[in-house]
């Protein structure tokens, strides 16, 4: 790893956000998965472009990853690209306020996607994502207006709610 490199700050902008100020007892479940979930994935890739494949904390956010495969497909977390695709036909005005991430990993027509838990933008591209782009991403996470959409009584989890209901209707 090198001292200046300029993933390092990316990986310390993220440590430094705080969820002191929220009761995440109170967030919805699925949503606070996948919350966690994306840092999870903000963290490994930033974490790549800094640290040998082999360091521990490469390898520790790998097996994390890897749990959370199956952990996914449990209950209504399956339901959750589906659910962004849909709020992305049925409520634009949702959609564009979801964090840039989620909009494109789960978007059926978007190329991104997770790749041996990586966050690969264009899977055509060897090019690292810039350092900018993390930012971004990060601060959409933190965002105070969506971190309130995460209780389970918000309008976030109010319309995952709605879409669950609808698509377990016989």
């Amino acid at each position: 790893m090198q001292a200046d490199n300029e993933y390092i700050t990316v990986l310390s902008h993220l440590y430094e956000k705080s969820l002191i100020l929220h009761d995440i007892g109170m967030f919805h479940k699925v949503l606070y998965f996948y919350f966690v979930d994306s840092l999870a994935h903000i963290d490994y890739t930033a974490s790549i472009y800094c640290y040998n494949y082999q360091s521990p904390k490469i390898i520790m956010g790998g097996e994390y990853l890897r749990w959370r495969i199956d952990e996914e497909k449990k209950g209504d977390r399956a339901k959750f690209a589906a659910f962004v695709n849909w709020l992305k036909r049925e409520h634009k005005e949702k959609f564009s306020r979801i964090p840039s991430l989620w909009q494109m990993i789960y978007d059926d027509e978007d190329p991104a996607g997770y790749r041996s838990f990586r966050i690969v933008m264009d899977p055509d591209s060897r090019s690292e994502i810039p350092a900018d782009m993390f930012f971004i991403m990060i601060d959409e996470f933190f965002e105070p207006d969506f971190l309130k959409s995460l209780y389970a009584d918000a309008s976030l989890a109010i319309l995952f709610d709605a879409f669950t209901s609808r698509t377990s209707s016989p």
